[in-house]
C-alpha cells in the first residue's frame, strides 16, 4: 500500500530490491578474502541464478500480458453486443415514430 502512495508499482520495487541485492552481493563477493578465480566462479553462478529468474520472470508477465489482453477482447465484445443492440433499439424506435 506504501508504494502505490508513493507512485510506484510493485514491480518497480521488486526490481529495485533485487538490484540492491545484486549489487550488495557483488560488493560482498569483491572485497571477501577469496582468490580471484574462486570469486569469478561466485559470480557466474550467482549471473546464471540471476539470468533463470529474469527469464521466469519475463514468462510470468508475458502470461499475464496474454490474460489480460484476451480480457480486455471479451469485455469489447460484450460492449460491442450491448452497443449494437442499443443502436438498433434506436433505429426501431426511430422507425416507430415515423410510421
Amino acid at each position: 500500500m506504501a508504494a502505490e502512495d508513493n507512485g510506484f508499482s510493485s514491480g518497480a520495487v521488486a526490481f529495485a530490491f533485487l538490484a540492491g541485492a545484486i549489487i550488495g552481493a557483488g560488493a560482498a563477493l569483491l572485497l571477501a578474502p577469496q582468490s580471484g578465480a574462486e570469486t569469478r566462479t561466485m559470480l557466474k553462478g550467482y549471473a546464471k541464478e540471476a539470468e533463470e529468474e529474469v527469464l521466469e520472470k519475463a514468462k510470468e508477465a508475458k502470461a499475464t500480458m496474454n490474460t489480460a489482453i484476451e480480457q480486455g477482447k471479451q469485455f469489447l465484445n460484450e460492449k460491442k453486443t450491448v452497443l449494437t443492440a442499443a443502436f438498433e433499439a434506436g433505429k426501431e424506435a426511430i422507425r416507430k415514430e415515423r410510421a
